[in-house]
């Protein structure tokens, strides 16, 4: 039982991500955004390395996120919320 145990906490801890870990992973997938939508920031006009450039690439990320993951079931929750067919229903009038 005691191994049992410390077998299960050497590997949750080891499951643990140290923050240079993190930090390197997302610096990876910085690197990877900047190489997919850069050139789509630089034929739009902005100026590599800048504010703006880095902006441009964080938002075209962010829509093609949205676009194909949605954006989730929003206020009024998965079953249509008030008066889509939620409490009334879609008969009621």
């Amino acid at each position: 039982m005691r191994t049992t145990i410390v077998l299960t906490a050497a590997l949750l801890l080891s499951a643990c991500a140290t923050p240079q870990e993190r930090a390197a992973r997302k610096q990876a997938e910085m690197t990877e955004m900047i190489a997919i939508y850069g050139p789509a920031c630089d034929r739009l006009g902005y100026a590599q390395q800048t504010d703006q450039w880095r902006s441009c690439i964080i938002s075209l990320s962010t829509k093609d996120d949205v676009q194909r993951y949605g954006s989730g079931p929003g206020y009024a929750g998965p079953w249509g919320g008030y008066w889509g067919g939620g409490y009334w229903g879609r008969g009621w009038r």
